[in-house]
């Protein structure tokens, strides 16, 4: 089983960009953790971060040929992206959206996503936690739904 990690904008910056809300961990570091949990779980993964609504969505497309899943941390595109939201339709993979702040306990723009309609779930509120729970979490899925 093949997972891919989909980051979007300034998400690059983490460590440094708000770390009252995002965390001091790095990109680099959830990475770290990701990859040693995927062995431990018994499946790979790739990373992907843009800033750039095209490239996330041309990333998506592409992971029809070489992922099981995707784990999507759309950043604030989440708020604003049809294009995000169709490429996930147009896929039909199983995509979990991925937040490290609680996007309800924040502004009200960021209360609406545009892309959970068409995920599986919504993961959110744990920090860097957040994304070995949803490793977890698309790993189960797909197991749950193979053959």
């Amino acid at each position: 089983m093949h997972i891919l990690v989909l980051n979007g904008p300034n998400l690059n910056l983490l460590g440094t960009r708000e770390p009252d809300i995002y965390g001091r961990d790095t990109l680099a570091d959830i990475e770290a953790a990701c990859r040693t949990l995927a062995g431990d779980l018994g499946v790979t993964v790739a990373f992907e971060q843009s800033n750039h609504e095209g490239a996330l969505v041309d990333a998506l497309h592409a992971a029809r040929t070489g992922a099981d899943g995707v784990i999507l941390n759309a950043g604030a595109y989440t708020h604003t992206s049809i294009a995000l939201r169709d490429a996930i339709s147009a896929t039909g993979m199983a995509v979990i959206e991925l937040h490290l702040s609680n996007t309800h306990a924040r502004e009200t723009f960021r209360h609406v996503s545009m892309i959970a309609p068409v995920c599986i779930g919504v993961i959110q509120g744990f920090g860097a936690a957040g994304y070995g729970l949803a490793l977890r979490a698309i790993v189960a899925h797909l197991g749950a739904h193979a053959g």
